[in-house]
C-alpha cells in the first residue's frame, strides 16, 4: 500500500488505514511505504521511507538542494525497489504521491517487472484529479472558481499562467514541469486499473486517452453506525478541512449574516483564524470516531460547502450514514450523492446569497426531521463489501 503521509492527515489516509486492515484480516501480508514521520501508524517491515516534504511550507525550496526532487525522487524509487526485492508483492496499490513520493516509483515497480519477469498488478485510486490536472483540484484559486482549462488537450501551462497551485509562480512551475514531464514518458500506461470513488472522477480522466481504458468505478466505503431514532439538531454542522477550496470563507460569511442560527465547525486548516469575532461559530477542532459520530447525530444538517471539485467526500457519506441530512455544492461528486429534496439539499457552489438562504430557509423548517429516514435508508459499501470487490481487481 503506497501513499505519502502514513500518518492520520485526511480521506485518502482513512481509506488507506481501513482497507490495509481488512485485507491482513483476510489473510493478506500487506505493508506500507511513505514519507516519514513521527506520528505514522503503519509502516513496513525494514523502515524504508522517504524524508518529509512539506508543498504548502512557505519557503519549502530552500529545504532542498535540488527543487526537482519535487518531480523525480530517485530516493523514492529507490527505497521502494528495495520493498519490492524483499517483499515480493503481487499488488502494489498506489493512492497520494504526486510532488512527495513522485510518479519515479512507478519506474521503480516497472524495472522490478522486468527483472523478475513477475506480473505484479498496479491498482491506483484516484483520490483527487491529479493525474489531469496538476493543482489536483480541477479549482483556480486566484478566484474561488473551478477550472477545466488543462482537461482536453487544453495544456499543462495553463497551471503556470494561473499560478494553480497555492497561488505561487514556482510552485505552479514545479507542478507543470511535474505534469509535462511524466505524461512524455508515460508512465501512467505501468498502472492496471484507476479506481475512481465518483462518476465525475472518472469522467474528468477518461479526458486522457491513457487513463480512460484503465477506469473503474467504485464509490467510497463507510462503516455502518447506528444513529439515535432521537434526534433533535441544535446547530449546522460543518466538518472536514478549514482552507479556501472547501469553501470556508464563504460558509463563515454566511454564518456572519445569520447570527440568530448556531454553527459548529470540527476540523483545523489555515482558515481557522476567521472564526475570530464570531459569537454564533463554535470550533470544537478536529474530531474521530465516536466523538466526531455524537457531533453528527447532534447537527440539525451539514454543510458541503466545496468550491473545488469534490470527488467522494467521506463527510458527506458519513453524514447521511448517521442520520444528518446535508446540504451540498451543485459540482463534483456531490450530487451523485446527494438527493435532492429527499437526503439533503443542492447549492451554487461559491454563491453566499443563495448559500445564505437555503440555510435560513432549512433550519426554520421542518425538512430536517423528514429527511433523516430517507438518510438512514441510504445504502453505500461497507468496509467488507468493498475489499470484496477490490480483491476480484487485484486478480
Amino acid at each position: 500500500m503506497v501513499n505519502k503521509f502514513l500518518h492520520p492527515a485526511g480521506g485518502a489516509e482513512t481509506y488507506v488505514f481501513k482497507l490495509g486492515e481488512y485485507l491482513k484480516s483476510q489473510g493478506y501480508e500487506v505493508e506500507y511505504f511513505g514519507m516519514y514521520h513521527p506520528d505514522n501508524i503503519v509502516g513496513n517491515r525494514w523502515d524504508l521511507y522517504t524524508g518529509s516534504v512539506d508543498f504548502h511550507k512557505k519557503g519549502f525550496l530552500s529545504y532542498f538542494t535540488n527543487p526537482l526532487k519535487i518531480v523525480y525522487s530517485m530516493e523514492a524509487k529507490k527505497k521502494i525497489g528495495k520493498i519490492l526485492d524483499v517483499f515480493r508483492p503481487d499488488v502494489v496499490h498506489i493512492n497520494n504521491f504526486n510532488y512527495q513520493l513522485t510518479p519515479s516509483i512507478l519506474l521503480a515497480v516497472k524495472e522490478y517487472r522486468r527483472k523478475y519477469r513477475k506480473k505484479v498488478k498496479v491498482i491506483y485510486t484516484a483520490h483527487d484529479s491529479q493525474l489531469v490536472c496538476p493543482n489536483h483540484y480541477l479549482y483556480r484559486p486566484k478566484f474561488r472558481r473551478t477550472c477545466e482549462k488543462c482537461l482536453n488537450g487544453g495544456g499543462f501551462g495553463n497551471c503556470i499562467r494561473e499560478k494553480c497551485i497555492h497561488n505561487s509562480f514556482l510552485k505552479s512551475c514545479l507542478g507543470t514541469l511535474e505534469a509535462i514531464y511524466w505524461n512524455k514518458r508515460n508512465v501512467y500506461e505501468n498502472i492496471d486499473v484507476i479506481v475512481c470513488p465518483s462518476s465525475f472522477m472518472k469522467e474528468k480522466l477518461d479526458t486522457n486517452p491513457v487513463l480512460a481504458k484503465k477506469t473503474v468505478t467504485m464509490r467510497n466505503f463507510v462503516e455502518p453506525v447506528v444513529p439515535k431514532q432521537e434526534q433533535n439538531g441544535k446547530y449546522v454542522l460543518y466538518f472536514g478541512r478549514y482552507s479556501e477550496e472547501k469553501g470556508i470563507r464563504t460558509l463563515l460569511e454566511v454564518c456572519r449574516e445569520l447570527p440568530q442560527i448556531p454553527f459548529v465547525f470540527a476540523g483545523s486548516g489555515p482558515l481557522e483564524y476567521l472564526m475570530a469575532g464570531l459569537d454564533n461559530v463554535e470550533n470544537v477542532g478536529f474530531l474521530k470516531g465516536k466523538d466526531l459520530e455524537e457531533m453528527i447525530q447532534g447537527a440539525r444538517f451539514s454543510v458541503c460547502p466545496s468550491e473545488c471539485n469534490e470527488n467522494c467526500p467521506f463527510s458527506v457519506i458519513e453524514s447521511m450514514m448517521n442520520g444528518t441530512p446535508v446540504l451540498g455544492c451543485d459540482q463534483g461528486g456531490v450530487p451523485e450523492l446527494i438527493e435532492n429534496g429527499y437526503t439533503g439539499w443542492l447549492f451554487t457552489a461559491g454563491d453566499v446569497e443563495t448559500l445564505k438562504k437555503k440555510i435560513k430557509s432549512i433550519w426554520n423548517s421542518n425538512e430536517p426531521e423528514l429527511f433523516r429516514v430517507a438518510c438512514r435508508e441510504k445504502e453505500f459499501d461497507t468496509l467488507e463489501k468493498y475489499g470484496e470487490k477490490m480483491c476480484k481487481l487485484y486478480l
